[in-house]
């Protein structure tokens, strides 16, 4: 990883290459993230493992969502044990329920693309 960048778990990874999911997970790795996707199904892109279940990690800079809101009920608590600093819907996936839980939790919530967000430099 290199020092700008920042460790990121993607919600909803695809091992599909046309998916924005499974974009997201290539131009972030190439983009210098640490990047940790957990999808439906094992596998691997770009080199990352593609996880099932939440991993015992310590914490995480950014939470990318790639699931549909009835889908990210699932994944609330587990997603606030990694303590992010921001939570990123992206279009699709915004969640008022998810997002009101986030900002009480001081987690500042952005509804953009990612992808949009890499090109523009602003991730």
């Amino acid at each position: 990883m290199s020092e700008e960048g920042k460790s990121v778990l993607l919600l909803g990874a695809s091992l599909k290459p046309f998916r924005y999911s499974n974009i997201a997970v290539k131009m972030l790795t190439r983009s210098g993230h640490e990047v940790w996707p957990l999808g439906r199904e094992k596998g691997e892109i770009e080199g990352k493992e593609v996880k099932t279940t939440l991993p015992d990690w310590e914490q995480v800079d950014t939470v990318t969502v790639y699931l549909n809101p009835e889908n990210q009920k699932d994944y609330y608590q587990m997603v606030f044990r990694y303590h992010p600093k921001r939570i990123i819907f992206n279009p699709g996936t915004e969640n008022s329920e998810f997002r009101l839980l986030a900002e009480d939790k001081g987690v500042k919530v952005v509804e953009n693309c990612t992808l949009e967000m890499l090109e523009a430099g602003i991730f």
